[in-house]
This record gives structure tokens, C-alpha cells and sequence, in this order.
């Protein structure tokens, strides 16, 4: 929906509490979509009780069947950018698939309530840490404190006019919070060094989006606590570079604070090894081992340059070829990538081989087979949509001979790679693989399966349809 950026309706959205709103026809965090938008909300309360739309993936108490759901993403290349912000929330794990409307009020104030007191330890620890320090040479950055000290006035006016049944259970929540959170401690040297970085690198994050333009400018200090307040309390990851790309996507997205944090940090623990330095490594064995599947030569090529480390694909892994994608694709891709649709795919071609050895109904006795190779579930998709755009740069990268002519290779396709013709190229090089690492139906052997839908390949097909 086009914002009409009315400056009466500034605020609006802040005004209401979890327990006194009615319908609404769209989740929060679409207007950004509009020429002009605010800084985002502390929380989105109509989010507990949007709808999903899309067909049978929420019952009519508001509980989302998950396989539906991930598996509708991946085949239909994500959602709507009007679906999306609801989506995101169950599929990355803010809000239990289990949950009803009924129950994601109260635990939407619970995540607000421990998110303001998570902010609340480390900012009385390091008050010199509260604001960003300015320079006084960027003049969009002093705006953006401005329009973020607006917000925060209007957040405590709010505040003020909470029922006493609100604030009688805020209080109870906040007690069960302190509790949980009193025996926290924080390294602050490595804490102050932490925010050190963060605040070199949420300057300039994303500034070209629309999202952080005019008042939404706000919208970096808002990621700045959200980062902090996430390195604070996982001090075994703290904050690396790149953090900042991938919270500010969720920030995007779900135009909330609160549930950017929760979203963001039920993210990291799947992925934050990928911030370390081993799973940096592994990633990229895995990436070799499977270019050396589909591509035995290329491969080759580039052990014999020394460039098989593939050093120069992390920053595509790592942020989900943000860059090389126009920034709505890279949105779409993001979400698809975590459907885990290559696991879940994985146990289904097991499935399959299992029902085509039933339907067969014959033992090695009667026909010598070669043994089978299990699907590598550790070759997730974004490493074939990795090996994909490889393969299809092949040439140019048979004529790489050192790193800096790699470097300028990866430079060259930042916002030139169509989305919709690479997941297809992807998809087919993950079929092509499933087939290989099967038995070797190619020789006819599957020819004896007694119907259609008794077929291998027949199944295999079904998941990519």
C-alpha cells in the first residue's frame, strides 16, 4: 500500500496497545513499500492476529501447518511482498507455528517486555553507549536521531495511557524477566568493542533503500540497539561484520523492533557458525565438493590456480547474494533459502527410493545393482544456486588465474543475475544430482516398476512440480 505520508497519521500505528485493537487487513511492515515512510514501531501488534492467505497453510484458529508453508515458498519462489512480513514471522521462529491468535498477544508482550529489559542492562552498564557518536560531518545521521528521539517520545506518551490490567501484567512479565536476566553478565571491554564496529558499519548500511530515506533514517539507530542488544547477550558471537546486512533485511521486512530482534536472533542460532572462522571453512569445502561434482574440470582448473578455496563465494553465502540480485529477488531468494526445502526434499527422495525398492519386489539376487549413495544433505541449496552461477560463468572463470582477477569477476555480476532463470538452472542441477547419487536407473533397470506413480523418477519429479 502507497503511504500518503499524511503527517497527522504520524504515530498512529504506536498508539495501540496489545489488547485493545481490532481487525486489520494487512500485517505492519509493508509500508515501506510506498514513496515515504516512519521510523518502525516498537512492536507490531496487529501481527498476532493477521491472517495467512495463502491456501491451507493456517487453520481457522490461527495455528500454521509449517511443511505447508515452507514448501510454498519454495515452489511458488517466495510470497508477496504484502504476505511476507507475517510469513517471516512463523517462518523463522518468532511466533510458533502452534500458536493460535489467541495466545500470540500474550506472547508478543512477553518478547517486548524481554527485549526492553535485555536493552535496558546493557545501557545502564555503558550509558556513554546510548547514543551513536556523531561526527557532526553526516547530516542524514543527525537527522536520523532526530526522527529516533521522535519515536521514543511518542513510545513513552504511549505508555502513560496503558490500562491498569496492562500494567499490572507488563509488571508480572517484567518480574519473570529480571529473574531470568539478573545472573547475566557482560565482558564490557569486549561489549564496547563490539558497539565499536557496529557503529562503523550501521552507517552505512543499506542507506540507498527507501526504507531508511527520509524519517526512515531512524531506522539505523533502531538496528544499531537491535545489534547491540543481540551481541550483548551472546557474547559467543558478539558481532561480525555482515550481521548488519542480514538484521537490516529482517528490519526491512518486518518494520518492528521487537520482532526484528527475536526473528533475527532465532536466525543466528541455525546460522551464526557462519560468522566463525570454521564454519567459514566448511561452507566453502562443501562448496568445492560439490562444484567437483557437477563440474569435475572446472574444478580442476581451479586447484591447479590454488583457487579452490572459493574464499571469494563467503560474501554471496554469508548474505544470501544480496548484492548480486536486484534487492526484491534477494528478499524472495532469502526466504527460499530458509524453507531447508533441500532437507526436506532430501527425506523424500529417500522415501521415494524406498517405495521404488517395494514396487521392484525383486533381490540382488535377480538383478546385480550398483550400491547407492545417499543424498549429501550437508549440500543445501544455496550451495547449488552457488554452483549454478559458477557453472554459468564458466568460461570466464576458466580464465582466472590469480585472486584479483577472481575478485573482479564477482564484482562484475553485482546486480546483473536473474533470479527466476537461476533458481530454474539450480533446481535442475539438484534433480541431475539426486539421479546420480541414486542407483543407475539410466541403464533401464527401473523399467520392471509396475505402474507410473510407482516410478523413481516419477516421485522425484512430483517434488519439483
Amino acid at each position: 500500500m502507497i503511504s500518503t505520508c499524511d503527517e497527522s497519521h504520524v504515530g498512529d500505528q504506536n498508539e495501540t496497545y496489545l489488547d485493545d485493537y481490532g481487525p486489520f487487513g494487512k500485517v505492519k511492515g509493508m509500508e515501506h513499500l510506498g514513496v515515504c515512510r516512519s521510523v518502525a514501531s516498537v512492536i507490531s501488534a496487529e501481527s498476532t492476529s493477521a491472517r495467512i492467505s495463502l491456501p491451507g497453510v493456517m487453520d481457522s484458529e490461527g495455528r500454521v501447518d509449517e511443511s505447508r508453508l515452507r514448501m510454498h515458498v519454495f515452489k511458488n519462489g517466495g510470497v508477496s511482498p504484502e504476505e511476507r512480513g507475517q510469513v517471516w514471522r512463523f517462518l523463522f521462529g518468532m511466533y510458533p507455528c502452534s500458536s493460535t491468535a489467541l495466545e500470540r498477544p500474550l506472547l508478543l508482550e512477553q518478547m517486548a517486555v524481554r527485549y526492553r529489559l535485555m536493552k535496558g542492562k546493557w545501557q545502564q552498564l555503558l550509558p556513554g553507549a546510548v547514543r551513536v557518536r556523531l561526527n557532526g560531518t553526516d547530516a542524514e545521521l543527525l537527522a536520523a536521531v532526530k526522527y529516533f528521539d521522535q519515536r521514543q517520545d511518542r513510545e513513552q506518551n504511549r505508555q502513560q495511557f496503558q490500562s491498569d490490567e496492562v500494567r499490572e501484567r507488563i509488571s508480572f512479565l517484567e518480574l519473570q524477566a529480571q529473574v531470568l536476566f539478573e545472573r547475566v553478565t557482560f565482558d564490557l571491554e569486549e561489549l564496547q568493542e563490539a558497539i565499536r564496529i557496529i557503529d562503523k558499519d550501521v552507517p552505512r548500511t543499506d542507506r540507498d533503500l527507501p526504507y531508511y530515506r527520509n524519517e526512515g533514517l531512524g531506522n539505523l539507530l533502531v538496528l544499531r540497539d537491535i545489534l547491540i542488544t543481540y551481541a550483548a547477550f551472546h557474547p559467543e558471537v558478539s558481532y561480525a561484520q555482515g550481521m548488519n546486512d542480514l538484521c537490516s533485511r529482517f528490519l526491512e521486512v518486518l518494520d518492528s523492533e521487537v520482532d526484528t530482534y527475536w526473528s533475527f536472533s532465532c536466525y543466528m542460532e541455525k546460522f551464526s557458525k557462519d560468522f566463525c572462522a570454521d564454519g567459514l571453512y566448511r561452507k566453502m569445502e562443501l562448496e568445492a565438493a560439490l562444484l567437483k561434482e557437477l563440474d569435475h574440470q572446472l574444478h580442476a582448473h581451479l586447484v591447479t590456480e590454488s583457487l579452490d578455496r572459493l574464499t571469494f563465494c563467503h560474501r554471496w553465502l554469508l548474505l544470501g547474494f544480496q548484492r548480486e540480485f536486484e534487492h526484491s529477488d534477494a528478499l524472495r531468494l532469502f526466504e527460499i533459502f530458509s524453507c531447508d526445502h533441500l532437507e526436506l526434499i532430501s527425506q523424500q527422495v529417500d522415501r521415494a527410493r524406498y517405495q521404488e525398492r517395494l514396487a521392484r519386489k525383486q533381490s540382488l539376487e535377480d538383478e546385480s545393482m550398483k550400491e547407492a549413495h545417499t543424498v549429501n544433505a550437508d549440500f543445501t541449496f544455496e550451495l547449488f544456486m552457488c554452483a549454478t552461477i559458477l557453472l554459468e560463468h564458466r568460461a570466464a572463470l576458466l580464465s582466472c588465474k590469480n585472486e584479483v582477477q577472481l575478485i573482479q569477476f564477482t564484482s562484475s555480476l553485482q546486480g546483473k543475475l536473474d533470479l527466476n532463470s537461476t533458481l530454474k538452472k539450480a533446481e535442475e542441477h539438484f534433480y541431475d544430482y539426486c539421479k546420480r547419487s541414486s542407483w543407475d536407473y539410466l541403464s533401464g533397470r527401473c523399467r520392471m516398476a509396475k505402474r507410473k506413480e510407482d516410478h523413481f523418477f516419477y516421485h522425484l519429479r512430483n517434488l519439483f512440480s
